[in-house]
């Protein structure tokens, strides 16, 4: 450790300089991109009648926990560039090398840092960012009407009970408290043509089946639309298999969507995307580790050389790289192209040995 950080004033000088310029460009970018959002989806949320500046302030509440967690790898890679390029443009990096440091001693204070924003940035994302996302899905779900009590509520649900098809706008609770909220019950013959259509604005669990409270129903052939009174369908579908359904890993920190990945794959069902998000939510925040080696490159070579502006460019396009690769192989693993694991993984280890390669080869 003493060769990695030979000076305690040099290693607080480089990670108070990068400290303060990730949380400056951190706070630039959620204000710009916050404004521009505000700017798409104010008018839905004041559209609603009753709403107002209470509830756009919420929305921002709601949403900026979001945009820091996106953003925050982003503006470690930024603010790795802000600090090389002006300690080169001075010469700084020049007088550290004269005293002996080696390159990886140059960058051991940021990376340090790095590691530490992404130990911060994984507890921020499991203990605010899912609820944020949770509660804000939520409540778009029903158009920025009245805000939904509880954050584990899940909205837009289709469940087959053989041919016929039982779908609910929100769900609340869970085991046999939950309640269907906008429920609607398609009944179809077996070349799945709707025979008759029921409505209710609520439906309980019947042990077996789902019982509808003031329900109305249409019949298709006769076009007559009743209202039977509470009746009880869809006997074939269960709690669980409500609970397991409409699995969604932003809404989820990493033990609720570890034991939901567990409750699916008994159930037969295909969990490999929800794996590779669930090592991503590892891997993700320690993309900031990565920043300050891939955009290192700005901080080597003899400033008046001329090159250090393309440095910065090369640093900066190591790094967004990164972000697209990362991006995309979290996608094809989506699909099944690649097993979980290395959906989540590959891109961080192979950026780690570009990056690593190019300092190595340039500056060691």
């Amino acid at each position: 450790m003493m060769d990695l950080f030979p000076s305690r004033t040099l290693t607080l000088y480089l990670s108070r300089l990068f400290i303060t310029r990730i949380l400056g460009v951190l706070v630039m970018l959620v204000l710009v991109l916050q404004v521009l959002d505000l700017l798409s989806e104010s008018g839905n949320i004041l559209a609603h009648p009753g709403n107002g500046q209470a509830q756009i302030w919420h929305y921002v509440t709601l949403r900026a926990p979001q945009l820091v967690a996106r953003f925050l790898p982003y503006s470690v890679l930024l603010a790795t560039l802000f600090t090389f390029f002006p300690l080169n443009q001075n010469s700084e990096v020049i007088a550290m090398r004269a005293a002996g440091l080696s390159a990886h001693q140059i960058l051991a204070p940021m990376l340090a840092t790095a590691l530490v924003v992404s130990g911060v940035s994984f507890m921020f994302n499991e203990m605010v960012v899912t609820r944020a996302t949770a509660d804000l899905k939520a409540w778009q779900n029903v158009q920025f009407g009245e805000i939904p009590n509880e954050p584990a509520e899940r909205t837009n649900l289709y469940l087959a009970d053989g041919y016929n098809i039982l779908g609910a706008d929100t769900m609340n609770g869970s085991g046999k408290a939950i309640r269907l909220h906008g429920v609607t019950w398609y009944e179809r013959d077996p070349q799945g043509l709707i025979t008759r259509r029921v409505i209710a604005p609520l439906a309980t669990y019947a042990a077996p089946g789902w019982r509808l409270d003031k329900p109305e129903s249409f019949d298709v052939a006769s076009a007559v639309l009743t209202r039977p009174g509470p009746m009880v369908v869809a006997k074939g579908i269960t709690p669980a298999q409500i609970d397991i359904t409409q699995a969604d890993a932003d809404r989820m920190n990493l033990f609720q969507l570890h034991r939901t990945i567990q409750a699916l794959r008994a159930g037969g069902r295909r969990t490999s995307d929800l794996e590779s998000k669930w090592w991503h939510k590892i891997s993700g925040p320690l993309s900031a580790l990565l920043m300050p080696l891939l955009g290192s490159v700005a901080a080597f070579g003899l400033a008046r050389s001329g090159q250090l502006f393309i440095r910065a460019i090369l640093g900066m396009a190591l790094g967004f790289t990164y972000f697209v690769v990362d991006n995309l192989s979290l996608a094809v693993g989506n699909f099944g192209g690649y097993p979980p694991l290395v959906a989540a993984w590959a891109p961080f280890i192979l950026f780690l040995l570009v990056g690593e390669t190019v300092l190595v080869r340039t500056e060691e």
